[in-house]
């Protein structure tokens, strides 16, 4: 030990020295201060490029508007006659497998019929027109999937009585949009990678990273087939059976990505 000490006596003597002077220091003047430079640099100038993704598929779900109007003496009548005629409507959607979820009343309205004073003109109420009876109407949506089973429901449905139909709505289901969105996505994405690597490349512009990206979905429009209303009578003639197609619907996403340059 002491052959070490000896060896490295005048080493240990500085670093002792050093450590006291430091402990005095600190005792006096306080800590003692460490400065640490930081730079951050922001660059302003990004190069942009832009892509399109397209995707084009058969809808799975339908939105089917249908309902029934009844006129009556008084407003239990109308009432009544409605509602037995809504009623064998949903049953008759049951049987289809429709489920209770996916039938839905949007409208239920009870509104009063007039008789014209002025068989030549307009009724107006102050003409003296008095009230002859009263009609219920009561519209409902029905969703549909799978689509195949469209044209049965309108068939059922105007079979129990519908005298309504507005109009059939072909979308995407959500797990469908949701996939078919994802698709177009990464062809908008592709898409705009390759025309920056092409624009760069021709311009002299060297890529880096990419550091931003902004998305814009286009869902497709619903398409729709308005269909007339079904004549009340109790005597009609024996019509073809319905024939609805869903055609093809495009889900569109458009992207801007943003490089850094160098």
């Amino acid at each position: 030990m002491s052959k070490f000490y000896k060896r490295f006596e005048a080493q240990i003597v500085t670093i002792v020295l050093i450590l006291i002077g430091v402990f005095l220091y600190i005792k006096v003047a306080g800590p003692i201060p460490f400065f640490i430079n930081s730079v951050q640099t922001t660059k302003t100038d990004l190069f942009s490029s832009d892509g399109e993704g397209t995707v084009t598929a058969a809808p799975d779900t339908a939105e089917i508007n249908l309902g029934v109007t009844q006129t009556g003496a008084t407003v239990s009548d109308a009432q009544s006659k409605a509602n037995s005629t809504a009623n064998k409507i949903i049953a008759g959607l049951k049987k289809l497998g429709i489920l209770e979820k996916d039938v839905k009343t949007t409208n239920y309205s009870i509104s009063p019929n007039y008789q014209s004073a002025d068989i030549n003109g307009p009724f107006l109420p102050t003409r003296g027109g008095g009230i002859t009876g009263y009609t219920v109407t009561q519209n409902l949506q029905i969703k549909v999937t799978p689509i195949d089973k469209v044209n049965n429901v309108i068939d059922s449905a105007t079979a129990a009585g519908a005298n309504l139909v507005g109009g059939v709505n072909f979308t995407f289901s959500d797990n469908l949009q949701n996939n078919l969105e994802n698709e177009a996505m990464q062809q908008a994405v592709n898409n705009a990678k390759q025309r920056a690597q092409n624009l760069a490349s021709a311009s002299g512009i060297n890529l880096g990273r990419i550091v931003n990206v902004v998305q814009s979905s286009n869902n497709p429009r619903p398409i729709t087939f308005g269909g007339p209303a079904v004549a009340n009578s109790t005597v009609q003639e024996a019509a073809p059976p319905t024939d609805v197609t869903p055609g093809q619907n495009t889900v569109t996403v458009d992207v801007v990505l943003y490089y850094e340059t160098y």
